[in-house]
């Protein structure tokens, strides 16, 4: 990273990516053209997890080329005065792969379920088993992350 002094720790990167809901996958498009897509998230344990329809765009894209990143804005203060905003953001690099095992679909659902709705174990429960073979899960294993701030928020610290 060419700022050094704006980026962030990697216990803060953690920290961003657990406690957001949301963010960007981009992929390798066809012919070179890349494809970001907003998807809802759950960060656990160095893996970015997803939930995905079964046939698509962006799976037609995995299964060509695996390489991915994952973009969070976790901070867009806008300061109109100042002619920028306060952010904080961070990058994800990795590989993305389509989870076959049903235990393992199983235990990730539960965590994005309970991601939204974590007082709800039966509504859960039933929710996944009505689902389960109607969707794919996506693991990101990530292999690089980044986090960068606005240097103002650096000096506020």
């Amino acid at each position: 990273m060419r700022r050094f002094k704006q980026q962030l720790t990697e216990n803060e990167i953690v920290g961003i990516l657990r406690n957001s809901t949301s963010g960007v996958l981009s992929l390798c498009g066809d012919d070179r053209i890349p494809y970001g897509v907003p998807l809802s998230h759950v960060y656990d344990n160095g893996k970015l997890y997803f939930h995905s329809a079964l046939i698509g765009h962006k799976i037609d894209l995995i299964r060509q080329n695996d390489n991915a990143s994952f973009t969070v804005i976790a901070k867009d203060e806008v300061h109109p005065e100042r002619y920028t905003t306060y952010f904080q953001s961070v990058i994800a690099f990795g590989k993305v792969r389509i989870i076959e095992d049903e235990h393992q679909k199983r235990e990730i659902l539960g965590l994005l379920g309970r991601r939204c709705n974590p007082g709800d174990p039966e509504g859960l429960s039933q929710e996944i088993q009505h689902g389960i073979n109607r969707c794919l899960v996506l693991e990101m294993k990530i292999e690089k992350l980044t986090g960068k701030q606005a240097i103002e928020l650096v000096n506020h610290q």
